[in-house]
């Protein structure tokens, strides 16, 4: 299954459709489905490649429930990745603790290993089954007759508030208006979610920095 957030990458949503049509996956392309003004968890829809979200739409409706996100608030994986995996696999009757997740994370970057992982049933294959670093996995792709084509700096959520600044300034030099969606939610929702004693109006970056400051600078 593939989550989609609304602001993956093109090339990201091109590259799993590819990975689809190259290796037989048969992917289920999912989505978050928020339900607003009630006490339930976020839930799933089915989505497809050509159906997928592409503005945003999914990530907005979990910032109009919740907030905005950012270091003190980190729930945008958890709502828009895991929570609608795990509403999925339960539809199939499938208990997420009951069965493993692998996670792809490298032997070169041990240090991003979850302190849980038994308690949450997480296994990390390409460290302790076929251990590779970035350059064996940079190695077998320039096999392929396909690849990624995204910029390391890029990533696959181009405005993570998990970047470094260098790297929003990157990005923003290549594209102008890569925040834009980023400034328009802080405008909209800067209250939602913030405790009663929260005066700060809530920001997506480090720093307490807004994405119209992070634009300025």
């Amino acid at each position: 299954a593939f989550a989609n957030t609304g602001l993956e990458h093109e090339k990201t949503l091109e590259f799993i459709n590819k990975c689809d049509q190259n290796f037989g996956f048969n992917t289920v392309w999912l989505e978050a489905d928020v339900r607003h003004g009630e006490r339930v968890g976020t839930g799933f829809k089915i989505v497809s490649y050509e159906t997928a979200s592409r503005k945003g739409e999914p990530f907005h409706e979990i910032i109009k429930k919740y907030g905005i996100p950012n270091t003190a608030y980190p729930h945008c994986t958890r709502e828009l990745k895991l929570s609608a995996m795990r509403s999925y696999l339960k539809s199939l009757g499938i208990n997420h603790k009951e069965i493993k997740t692998a996670i792809g994370i490298r032997e070169d970057e041990t240090r991003r290993v979850s302190k849980q992982q038994e308690l949450n049933n997480i296994v990390y294959p390409l460290i302790n089954d076929f251990p590779v670093d970035k350059k064996d996995v940079l190695e077998w792709w320039s096999k392929q007759d396909f690849d990624l084509e995204i910029p390391e700096y890029l990533g696959n959520c181009v405005g993570c508030y998990k970047k470094s600044f260098k790297k929003q300034f990157k990005t923003l030099d290549g594209n102008p208006n890569a925040l834009d969606f980023f400034v328009e939610m802080e405008r909209l929702y800067p209250k939602v979610g913030n405790r009663e004693d929260h005066k700060i109006d809530r920001v997506f970056f480090r720093g307490n920095t807004s994405a119209k400051t992070l634009i300025e600078m």
